[in-house]
């Protein structure tokens, strides 16, 4: 009887496999239009060949699809590039990926990296990337092409000198909130796709499903291409405010005036400062506002506190400071659903809240980039990454660079001494690392730039990266540029900005200093709010717009769906040498 079962089990195994129908990809073929043809959805074609990474597919690529109606497909054989034939160079531009040359330029990713034998490690802007003549032509349209053997200079999108010509500020993916940026419309939330963007990257952005995003718009059966509107989701039901005329906005401080602590009360008030500058500038445009402040107290009194607010007279609630704080407010909240604004709160504890809105972007974004920039630069360097004493931002960034970049050796170590150079096997001489900070404790970072500076002077070629900004990096410009430190921060000023100007000025007009920390994070958390909402106080309605205020880059996705809205904006800093 056991026999027979496995006899039974296998047959069925090998009618079931029998039964696959494949499909080769031919010239024009997309995850959709194939799953069109042989009636499934994109979903479980993915589900089907988990190769297929991010939907990328080959001509001649086989793959598998489920019995359905249409005919068998017929393979096509894969037109083949001659690389032997006159070749030129295009200057890599800033999105441009493999995949995205291998489709403009009608190349098989196998003639390109046969053209190119270290693609992986030479895809950053302004790197050449070698094709045929003749699809260059064709194809190239507005690309730029190399017409010297001289290496172009890389340039930077908006950046600006800080204190020092090495140090460059990148605004990395920061768009003006024009034409680039997230728009939205009546009933749906949209996204205007850019040179770069895939239908993968923009489901994995938006925390959407393939199909639903087809479902919204059908004519992605026809491709993607930079500048359409895609149709994102259908909007919540729009939060209308309801004070008349006015925005009924309230900041919950935690002053402490009434419970006799002093503890926060310095940020409270230097962040006040800020955020009355920004009332006053959309006051002075004729935004109608009615502003209420209230003392938030500590962690352990707040619940009182919530007896000061009216939440049926209620459009905006910027703050509390702490998370457990932010959870109470949210729950005395839940039946209007009143935008709040977390400054400084982050946690997959609050994700789920749809009204609310988190200001800091976490961690996790920061080892992300990171994670991308040590990649463009890979060429089997060893990788170290001093860790904090948690080690959770290291283990996740080992992991991110293990799984994106080839045959990387990644080493996590607790201190900067740790770090050695390596030995090239056939010289014998010192080759060298790449050295990456994953802790925001100053002292560490004191002795990573050390190290970097002393590896720097024995060897050249050794590349640096930070998670944070530390003191020693503004100190240390000069020595620290010639390890080509890249760094990032969440926020960062740019004094040569004409609206930087004009809002520093204006500070200092009125209290007479320069603003603190908690002075700017005021004013950019109050006016980026302010900024967004439209005369019926439907904030959401604007949410997905990219903005930059006086140092905050503010650049929201939903952290899943439903869920809240999270900063992912962040700056890059790049010494160069």
């Amino acid at each position: 009887m056991i026999k027979r079962f496995f006899v039974l089990s296998g047959l069925c195994l090998f009618l079931g496999l029998t039964a696959q129908k494949t499909h080769t990809v031919i010239k024009g073929d997309t995850p959709y239009n194939i799953s069109k043809k042989y009636g499934i959805s994109v979903d479980e074609l993915l589900k089907l060949n988990p190769k297929v990474k991010d939907g990328k597919l080959a001509i001649g690529d086989v793959v598998n699809v489920k019995s359905g109606t249409a005919a068998n497909a017929v393979a096509t054989k894969t037109p083949v590039v001659n690389t032997s034939s006159k070749t030129g160079k295009i200057i890599l531009q800033p999105k441009q990926t493999v995949y995205g040359i291998t489709k403009q330029y009608r190349i098989s990713e196998t003639d390109l990296r046969k053209l190119n034998p270290e693609l992986d490690s030479h895809m950053k802007i302004g790197d050449e990337i070698t094709l045929p003549l003749d699809s260059i032509k064709k194809y190239g349209g507005n690309q730029a092409v190399a017409t010297t053997v001289t290496k172009p200079v890389e340039t930077v999108t908006e950046t600006a000198p800080v204190n020092n010509t090495k140090t460059k500020i990148d605004f990395g993916n920061e768009r003006s909130s024009g034409g680039n940026s997230h728009s939205n419309q009546d009933e749906y939330a949209t996204y205007n796709v850019e040179q770069g963007d895939t239908v993968f990257s923009i489901v994995n952005k938006f925390g959407v499903t393939i199909d639903e995003l087809i479902a919204l718009n059908p004519e992605l059966s026809k491709g993607l291409k930079a500048g359409m509107t895609l149709k994102i989701r259908k909007l919540d039901a729009a939060y209308i405010k309801k004070n008349g005329d006015a925005l009924s906005v309230v900041l919950m401080l935690p002053f402490g005036y009434n419970t006799g602590e002093t503890q926060y009360r310095a940020m409270a008030t230097d962040f006040l400062t800020g955020a009355k500058l920004a009332i006053e500038r959309n006051a002075s445009a004729g935004q109608k506002l009615d502003i209420k402040i209230v003392d938030s107290g500590n962690e352990a009194s707040f619940k009182s506190s919530l007896s000061q607010i009216n939440p049926n007279n209620t459009d905006l609630i910027i703050g509390p400071f702490f998370k457990s704080n932010v959870i109470d407010l949210l729950d005395f909240t839940k039946t209007q659903k009143i935008p709040v604004v977390a400054p400084f709160a982050n946690s997959p504890e609050l994700y789920n809240y749809s009204n609310l809105i988190i200001v800091e972007t976490n961690d996790q974004t920061y080892a992300d980039k990171i994670a991308e920039e040590v990649r463009s630069v890979y060429s089997d360097q060893k990788i170290y990454i001093v860790a904090d004493a948690k080690k959770e931002n290291a283990n996740y960034l080992r992991s991110s660079l293990e799984k994106n970049v080839k045959n990387a050796q990644v080493t996590i170590v607790n201190t900067a001494s740790e770090i050695q150079l390596d030995q090239n096997m056939m010289t014998g001489q010192s080759a060298p690392v790449i050295a990456i900070l994953a802790s925001d404790n100053d002292t560490v970072g004191e002795a990573f730039s050390n190290k970097v500076i002393a590896l720097s002077k024995e060897v050249q070629g050794i590349k640096a990266f930070s998670m944070y900004a530390v003191p020693s990096f503004d100190k240390k410009i000069d020595e620290l540029s010639q390890a080509s430190l890249v760094y990032l921060m969440d926020r960062k000023i740019n004094a040569d900005g004409n609206f930087e100007k004009e809002i520093l000025a204006a500070y200092k007009s009125k209290y007479c200093k320069v603003p603190g920390k908690y002075a700017v994070i005021g004013f950019d958390v109050v006016n980026d709010m302010l900024t967004r909402e439209n005369k019926k106080g439907e904030i959401f309605k604007q949410i997905n717009k990219v903005q930059t205020q006086l140092a905050t880059k503010f650049e929201f996705v939903k952290s899943r769906s439903n869920g809240a809205y999270v900063n992912t904006g962040f700056r890059v800093i790049r010494l160069v040498p």
